[in-house]
């Protein structure tokens, strides 16, 4: 019969914290493994059965369709909010807001907004419009090919 010791315990358990801390320390928009996540599309299930948009291999993140006029939408997987101004102007910024780093949940009434401090920021340019956040959140590069938007 083995025994236990509290000192295998222990080195066990340090192992996995060691673990949790290195997954934790990988890039943004990047794995564990260090592969590029930013592609994803889980949080979208209707794009992710979109065509792949005209020729780059990139597979579309949304259609020009799912992001309203005067709104936007976030794609949580992706950390990224996709805004849509104007008529047939798209704009796409980081969801995770510049206050304590929460991620914004919503987009509503021209603003994209987050939940835990209600700082809001504009669908134009990501600037803060109400506090407590001072910094806008930051512009992503985005495609609009044909009805398609994908990560640029």
């Amino acid at each position: 019969m083995t025994e236990t010791t509290r000192r295998a315990v222990i080195l066990g358990a340090g192992g996995a914290g060691v673990t949790a801390v290195l997954t934790a320390c990988s890039g943004y928009g990047e794995s564990a493994a260090g592969g590029d996540t930013s592609a994803s599309t889980s949080s979208a299930p209707e794009a992710g059965s979109s065509a792949e948009s005209g020729g780059s291999g990139a597979q579309a993140l949304a259609k020009t369709s799912d992001i309203p006029e005067g709104g936007g939408k976030v794609f949580k997987d992706q950390k990224i909010v996709i805004t849509q101004p104007a008529a047939g102007q798209f704009k796409a910024f980081s969801s995770v807001c510049t206050h304590q780093g929460c991620d914004v949940d919503s987009v509503a009434d021209g603003a994209i907004v987050c939940p835990c401090h209600n700082s809001k920021f504009k669908i134009q340019d990501g600037s803060v419009s109400n506090g407590p956040a001072t910094k806008p959140l930051e512009e992503k590069q985005i495609k609009v090919e044909g009805d398609s938007i994908t990560l640029a």
